[in-house]
């Protein structure tokens, strides 16, 4: 019994690695103009695209910390403490 189940897995595992033909897309073979490829590209493109977007946007945001810290510098002896607050 454990023979012809040893016999069936390795059959199986033989049968899965198996080589097939390999089907390369149409950059493989060297159709540049192909529908493929230019829908490739263009996925491309779009995904540099948000990374800029991203990436534009961290740098958008870390200028206006700095921005409202240079402010808040600027204007910080202009603040005075109030004296109150909830009456106990």
């Amino acid at each position: 019994m454990r023979a012809r189940h040893a016999l069936v897995v390795g059959l199986i595992a033989g049968l899965w690695m198996m080589p097939e033909p390999a089907t390369a897309c149409a950059v493989c073979f060297g159709g540049a103009d192909s529908a493929l490829t230019q829908g490739m590209n263009n996925g491309i493109l779009v995904l540099l695209g948000v990374v800029g977007v991203v990436q534009v946007g961290l740098v958008a945001m870390f200028y206006s910390f700095w921005r409202r810290a240079r402010d808040l510098r600027a204007r910080r002896d202009s603040f005075q403490v109030l004296d109150g607050g909830v009456n106990r």
